[in-house]
C-alpha cells in the first residue's frame, strides 16, 4: 500500500519554457536587436548542447566539459559553471548572454506546472499522503512552488546540490523516505528520467515514469498517479 509519494521537479510537476521563449526573453531584456534567422539558429545550437537547465539533454558534451557535466547537480557552483559553459560552447546571438540565460532559468515565470499538478497534490494532501520532491538540481526551486501556489502542498524537498548526492544514488531517496517516516516499500517515486528516477527501486520503492512532454500536451498524466494508490 502506498503511504507517501516522491515527485521529481522538472518534466514531472513543472516544465520549463521552450528554448526559443527562453532565449527571446533574455534578448528582449538585454535590449538587443537580433535578426530572426540568427535567433532561430542560436536556439538550435542551445538545444544541441543542452544548455537550458530543465530543457532537452545535450546531443554531445565537449570532452573538456565531461567531468563538470557529470557532477553539475552536486553543487550550485558546478551547476552554474556547467550550464554557462555549454551556452558559451553553443555560441551566442550578439553578446555573452550565458549568465543572463542561466538566471532566466530560475525565475518562476519561466516554469509552468502541468495542468493537473496542483489538483493531484491537493488530492494527496486530502488523503493524508505526504509528499516529497526529489530533484537533481543546482538551485533552490522552492520559490517556483511558492509563486505557483503549491509550496504548501509539499512536505519536504531533497535537492541534490543541498544533499551532496544525486539520483540514481539510493541515498537521496532514503533521505526522503526517512523524512516522511515511511518504509521505502510504502513510497511511490514519480519521475520522468528512467535511469535517475528508477534508482528508487533499489530501495524497494515503486516507480512510475511519465513522459516529460510540453505542458499543453500532457493534461492528465499526474492525475493518473492517484489511481496507483
Amino acid at each position: 500500500m502506498i503511504k507517501g509519494v516522491m515527485f521529481d521537479f522538472s518534466g514531472t510537476l513543472f516544465r520549463i519554457e521552450s528554448a526559443a521563449q527562453w532565449l527571446r526573453a533574455v534578448v528582449a531584456d538585454a535590449g538587443l536587436a537580433v535578426p530572426e534567422g540568427e535567433l532561430s539558429a542560436c536556439v538550435g545550437r542551445l538545444e544541441e548542447f543542452g544548455a537550458q537547465p530543465g530543457g532537452v539533454p545535450p546531443r554531445r558534451v565537449p570532452a573538456h566539459l565531461e567531468g563538470l557535466w557529470r557532477e553539475r547537480d552536486l553543487t550550485a557552483e558546478r551547476h552554474r559553471a556547467a550550464f554557462t559553459a555549454m551556452t558559451r560552447e553553443a555560441g551566442r546571438p550578439a553578446a555573452d548572454l550565458a549568465d543572463a540565460l542561466y538566471e532566466r532559468s530560475q525565475v518562476s515565470e519561466a516554469w509552468q506546472p502541468y495542468p493537473d499538478a496542483e489538483a493531484t497534490l491537493r488530492a494527496l494532501r486530502g488523503r493524508g499522503i505526504p509528499v516529497a520532491v526529489v530533484s537533481n538540481i543546482g538551485w533552490d526551486m522552492r520559490p517556483v512552488f511558492r509563486d505557483h501556489g503549491v509550496h504548501d502542498l509539499v512536505d519536504a524537498y531533497f535537492l541534490s546540490y543541498e544533499c551532496g548526492v544525486k539520483k540514481p544514488d539510493a541515498g537521496i531517496f532514503q533521505m526522503a523516505c526517512d523524512k516522511l517516516e515511511l518504509a521505502p516499500g510504502d513510497v511511490l517515486m514519480v519521475g520522468d528520467e528512467p535511469i535517475a528516477d528508477s534508482g528508487a527501486a533499489a530501495l524497494g520503492c515503486r516507480v512510475h515514469l511519465l513522459d516529460p512532454l510540453p505542458v499543453d500536451q500532457r493534461p492528465g498524466a499526474l492525475a493518473e498517479v492517484l489511481q496507483l494508490l
